[in-house]
């Protein structure tokens, strides 16, 4: 699909970002962004663990068809924690958000103690872009003595989508001495410093995640991203070339120049999204 008609990846996260838009809530995008971290299947940035699936449906018929056989049994048993996340998963992959959080509420109700149950409501929350119930739900969801770094990164990106970012670097830090180099952390904290307008310290850390084998391919269009925000765009598309097709990486990072020219090469004037951005709407 040409530029012309969607908005590429790179420019699509900026705008998630907050850095062509005020709020990231409702942007859909195959960049990892702060609202991403909170709903991706990825392993760093579950809150909590889904009962694992032999074979995970990928399409969303499958997804539906799951939904249906996890709703039954969640008819019969309100009240099982497993089934629940596992229905509010499928819910969620079929973009059913609400009442995914509706499960999750009411098997939260019936579980009160059950951190896991907890970190899922609170991560479903975020997703629906109800930042303050989350950070609230997300902080019942793990101890001051056996906390969970999976957690304390989610309650960074909450932090970071109330644009409270040294709060929430706060929490990525911590989240990092309990799991060193983590490349999910350390990526949510780069694109912190991204939204609080460090894009020195933004790459340097998006680099410490892109650097780990185990790094998600989205880091190195998050680090390609922050890149060409400085206006280093040849660096740019080298880095995005190492997960995208050539014309996709180069379509990005030229799309991403015409927005930085719009705005007369200031990054920091990207406070909302430029008339050029509306074509990937239509």
């Amino acid at each position: 699909m040409s530029p012309s008609v969607r908005i590429p990846r790179l420019v699509a996260s900026a705008a998630c970002l907050g850095l062509l838009a005020l709020s990231t809530a409702g942007c859909t995008t195959t960049g990892n962004t702060l609202a991403s971290a909170l709903s991706s299947a990825g392993r760093g940035d579950r809150t909590a663990s889904v009962p694992a699936e032999t074979t995970q449906p990928r399409t969303e018929a499958e997804w539906r068809r799951d939904a249906e056989a996890y709703a039954a049994r969640y008819r019969a048993d309100p009240s099982d924690a497993n089934n629940a996340m596992a229905y509010a998963k499928a819910l969620t992959a079929t973009d059913q958000r609400a009442q995914a959080v509706s499960v999750l509420e009411q098997a939260s109700l019936r579980n009160p103690k059950n951190q896991a149950l907890l970190g899922a409501f609170g991560r479903a929350l975020a997703d629906a872009g109800r930042w303050d119930q989350a950070l609230e739900v997300l902080g019942r969801a793990h101890s001051p003595d056996r906390p969970d770094w999976r957690i304390l990164s989610a309650q960074g990106t909450v932090l970071d989508q109330l644009g409270r970012h040294k709060e929430a670097q706060a929490y990525y830090s911590t989240a990092l001495k309990i799991a060193p180099d983590e490349p999910s952390v350390l990526s949510n904290l780069g694109l912190s410093y991204a939204l609080a307008r460090d894009l020195k310290k933004a790459e340097a850390t998006l680099r410490r995640a892109a650097a780990r084998s185990d790094a998600d391919p989205r880091v190195r269009q998050n680090l390609a991203l922050v890149v060409g925000l400085q206006g280093r765009f040849g660096d740019a598309e080298t880095i995005a070339k190492a997960d995208l097709p050539p014309d996709e990486a180069a379509a990005n990072v030229t799309y991403l120049r015409e927005m930085l020219a719009d705005k007369g090469g200031d990054w920091k004037r990207m406070g909302q999204q430029p008339k050029i951005a509306a074509r990937g709407k239509s």
